[in-house]
């Protein structure tokens, strides 16, 4: 069956489907189907389990997530989508994982462990100044996926601490917590003129169905 290419060199589609390159063959991590093609194994990623998946099946051109990459995850949960992101970035690559729910930390450590290039950090995403002495280098990429009314300060603080200069930010607002009352849409636009004052828009698209209420969007740090 025909693969392929995305504009991340680690990410493809088979029949319409996103996958990445299984970074430890034979191995799934929640149930994913693998799929061998040329002594290649891939795993699909479940656009309806994983936001990055959503957006790029919803034609997101530009997913800046690419092998060797240092990314700072905040948000990170049990490692569901962030074992993709493992993929990508590869052996080489390395994955700061912020996660402030126990339950879900302890899931993520037989995770981490097993893959090799996932760090998980138990911490609050609005307090960095807890975590800055775990995290030795600036990063290439902070995604963010923490669903708080102050998502895009939490991003910003994140960012101005951790992220090197150009380097990529992506982001899945939440209306719903943002603001339950106002129109999706107009969520959108104020978080994106906050965000404008920090960051060049690269790319944005909205998640539905697989994800209501959600824009998901890629940027350049300014600074």
């Amino acid at each position: 069956m025909p693969v392929e290419k995305t504009k991340s060199a680690k990410i493809f589609k088979i029949r319409g489907r996103v996958v990445t390159v299984n970074l430890i063959p034979g191995t799934k991590v929640y149930g994913e189907e693998l799929i061998k093609e040329k002594a290649v194994e891939y795993r699909v990623w479940d656009s309806w389990r994983s936001k990055p998946s959503a957006a790029i099946k919803n034609g997101l051109k530009n997913f800046p997530l690419q092998e060797n990459m240092i990314v700072l995850y905040l948000g990170i949960a049990n490692g569901t989508t962030a074992s993709h992101f493992s993929d990508v970035v590869g052996k080489n690559g390395l994955i700061y994982g912020v996660e402030i729910s126990g339950r879900p930390f302890r899931e993520l450590l037989p995770l981490a462990e097993k893959r090799g290039n996932i760090v998980p950090i138990l911490a609050n995403a609005r307090k960095p100044e807890d975590y800055e002495h775990t995290i030795i280098d600036k990063v290439d990429l902070v995604y963010q996926d923490v669903a708080t009314d102050d998502q895009i300060t939490v991003l910003i603080r994140n960012c101005e601490k951790f992220l090197k200069s150009g380097g990529y930010a992506v982001l899945a607002i939440k209306s719903q917590s943002i603001d339950v009352v106002k129109p999706p849409k107009q969520v959108y636009k104020e978080c994106l003129q906050e965000l404008e004052k920090y960051f060049e828009i690269l790319d944005k698209v909205e998640l539905d169905p697989y994800e209501k209420f959600h824009l998901f969007v890629v940027m350049k740090w300014k600074k």
